[in-house]
């Protein structure tokens, strides 16, 4: 098939997607929008957008990143059997329609909640099918349901006794950070040294204990070494959001323990209270004994589902998950 990739690819989770299905043997253009560096012409043209996304819904930076995919588009040779748009609510909806153009079938994956990012509804019908990872937003709106998936390979050699590390989390600043701060310094006065890592561009976290704060994204190779070196990892849900974060799928691949914040990950085929620790972020409590006791394997026929391989085959619509 002749695919091309869509993505907003701020952290570099997405370009693993088209290496799959490259190895698949699909012929993959991949598009980063993240590298579509947009800036106002002039201060009327910054108020001007506020206003336009105030009372008209437009939204000149959308509208660039459309014209720009469309640009690349353009530059096929021929009609793409399918185009697949991940985080396509920061393009607008008259770009999304023209990808038809282009293609026989255009089809999005949504990683965020409608709840958080309501702009998701005025795309999902610029699209032929539409993918989420959160439930709710899959029954109220009729989409499909298909959660993240494992970036990296899952490790061949047995993992390693001893670590740099008890916990490691990554994250930019945001309604989160309080959360991950008061974590952070629970597991500090317990003696448990970690790894919390908050991108903060403004570097306003400093007096932050436990925190190392960084004002640009790290390479995803860089996290995974980091992730390697670490017992444990943290998960902070998202406020109105349910599905599962790459922190979940990073836990599940290189075979560490996890603690989240999320409770719907209690039903998930791969949960395991010896692995995952679900806590109130409200009452944090983080019990020595987890850290205790050895990470115990999940099935290999439960791993498959949620590796790339498995997700691509999902998108590609050759069996359902």
């Amino acid at each position: 098939m002749n695919i091309t990739l869509i993505s907003l690819d701020n952290w570099g989770f997405n370009r693993r997607i088209s290496d799959t299905l490259r190895e698949k043997g699909h012929t993959v253009t991949y598009i980063d929008f993240h590298k579509f560096k947009y800036t106002y012409p002039s201060f009327f043209h910054r108020i001007y957008n506020y206003f336009l996304k105030t009372f008209v819904k437009r939204n000149l930076k959308m509208e660039f990143y459309g014209r720009k995919i469309i640009e690349q588009l353009q530059q096929n040779n021929e009609i793409q059997d399918l185009i697949i748009t991940i985080k396509g609510d920061h393009i607008d909806s008259e770009s999304i329609r023209d990808f038809k153009k282009y293609t026989k079938k255009s089809i999005a994956f949504f990683n965020d909640s409608i709840g958080r990012c309501p702009k998701i509804v005025r795309v999902i019908p610029a699209f032929d099918e539409v993918y989420s990872f959160e439930k709710d937003d899959c029954k109220n709106y009729n989409l499909k349901f298909i959660t993240n998936f494992i970036y990296d390979n899952i490790l061949s050699d047995p993992a390693p006794k001893s670590f740099d590390y008890k916990v490691f989390n990554i994250s930019s600043k945001d309604r989160r950070t309080p959360t991950i701060v008061k974590i952070a310094q629970v597991l500090k006065q317990k003696g448990l040294l970690s790894k919390i890592i908050i991108l903060d561009t403004k570097n306003s976290l400093q007096n932050a204990i436990g925190i190392e704060l960084i004002q640009k994204p790290i390479p995803l190779e860089k996290v995974n070494e980091y992730i390697d070196k670490s017992l444990v990892l943290l998960d902070i849900q998202r406020d109105k959001q349910q599905g599962l974060t790459f922190r979940v799928f990073e836990s599940l691949g290189k075979q560490k323990k996890l603690i989240t914040t999320n409770q719907d990950i209690v039903n998930y085929d791969f949960y395991n209270p010896n692995n995952i620790l679900v806590i109130d972020e409200t009452n944090v409590s983080i019990p020595l004994s987890f850290f205790e006791t050895e990470y115990q394997e999940i099935p290999q026929e439960i791993i498959k589902k949620y590796t790339l391989e498995g997700w691509t085959t999902v998108i590609l619509q050759q069996e359902t998950i």
